[in-house]
């Protein structure tokens, strides 16, 4: 008898045990690393490839890239560093998924599927401030976390607020402290900003200074042309209509040159494919203003310099007012064959990041083949 109360006293324990080891495991916790600063400092970078990554980084303050998993970010430096180094900060938390993430300046703000807004100063890893706000969609970042650094559902910047928006309630945030601007219902989730500073939804816009609905503005829905990442500062659109208008003032301006399905506008050109060329043309009178390599895309725009990705994938850094031609490079590491399409994109002032998809692919980015290699994010110096 003594024997049977002694093993289920031990049975017992052990379970006792057991539970209190899955709790400490699995109760809600957060996880912040830091490293002691300084960083590792990038040098001066010529004009080309730096390196070759798996997963997409979202290149904060020309100094360091973060970088999106499931439940956490991480950052490195320096960034011009040919793989992933050990972070130099990273913030986790359970069981919370990440949704997205955006910076302003040195700030990363991330948004949890909690509806939590953790923002990060990005030099030194500790946490700026904190605020509440609706449920978020789950990760969605797939492989290279790609969709959750530079395509963040309901996440958007307008120059230094960041706006967060849901079917419920949209808010916008001082990026720096944190204080809540104003908080409006009747918004959309989807919607992207213009480099106005409008939150444009299918069925009208909104001051991002505000949350005010704009009156002046053509009939939706529409499609966003010329973004940075996390739809933001978009510098036109077109309307229901087709009609192309540029949109970084508060009031858009009508662009005809935009009308041409696959036409784009950055540096307040608009860059319109053609049989023999990419033109570049007065987006009012349709004046060509350059003309560049037929096939050539427009990855993006930062300062006075437009990136182009051309048919036999080299990357041109080019000034389109001036006539320029900065650099030219194949968008290639080492010995690869440059032979993909274009995923996500990053264009900063200094550096550039190209998400690479195998040209034939599977549907689904979660199955072996979609991506064009194991190393699939380029970055490079401009």
């Amino acid at each position: 008898m003594q024997k049977v109360l002694l093993r289920a006293l031990v049975a017992l324990v052990v379970a006792a045990a057991a539970v209190l080891v899955g709790w400490r495991v699995l109760a809600p916790a957060e996880v912040l690393a830091v490293v002691k600063p300084p960083y590792p400092a990038a040098g001066q970078a010529l004009p080309g490839v730096t390196g070759r990554l798996p997963v997409a980084p979202l290149i904060v303050d020309q100094q360091i890239r973060v970088y999106a998993s499931k439940r956490q970010i991480r950052a490195d430096a320096p960034i011009n560093a040919k793989t992933v180094r050990t972070a130099i900060w990273s913030f986790r938390r359970w069981p919370q998924q990440l949704s997205g993430v955006v910076a302003v300046g040195p700030t990363v703000i991330s948004r949890w599927s909690d509806g939590a807004l953790v923002a990060i100063d990005g030099r030194t890893g500790t946490i700026a401030w904190r605020a509440d706000g609706p449920a978020a969609p789950g990760w969605s970042g797939h492989r290279t976390g790609a969709g959750a650094v530079w395509r963040p559902a309901g996440l958007h910047v307008a120059g230094d607020v960041v706006l967060v928006t849901a079917a419920s309630e949209s808010s916008a945030y001082a990026a720096s402290t944190g204080t809540r601007l104003w908080t409006a219902s009747g918004l959309c989730a989807d919607g992207f900003t213009t480099g106005g500073g409008r939150y444009v939804c299918p069925l009208g816009a909104y001051d991002t200074a505000t949350g005010g609905a704009v009156a002046s503005f053509p009939a939706g829905p529409y499609t966003p042309l010329g973004c940075d990442v996390a739809a933001s500062g978009c510098a036109g659109l077109r309307d229901g209509s087709g009609r192309g208008w540029l949109t970084d003032g508060s009031t858009p301006v009508r662009a005809p040159t935009l009308d041409a399905a696959g036409s784009t506008v950055a540096l307040g050109l608009v860059f319109q494919p053609t049989a023999d060329a990419l033109v570049a043309v007065d987006p009012v009178t349709g004046v060509a203003v350059r003309r560049y390599p037929a096939g050539a895309q427009v990855l993006g725009a930062a300062g006075d310099v437009v990136v182009l990705l051309t048919a036999d994938r080299q990357v041109m850094e080019v000034s389109p007012r001036s006539g320029t031609v900065r650099a030219t490079f194949p968008a290639a590491f080492g010995t690869e064959r440059p032979h993909f399409d274009v995923g996500g994109v990053q264009v900063t002032s200094r550096y550039v990041a190209i998400e690479r998809l195998a040209v034939a692919r599977p549907a689904n980015p979660d199955t072996p083949g979609y991506y064009y290699s194991a190393d699939t994010v380029l970055m490079a110096a401009m």
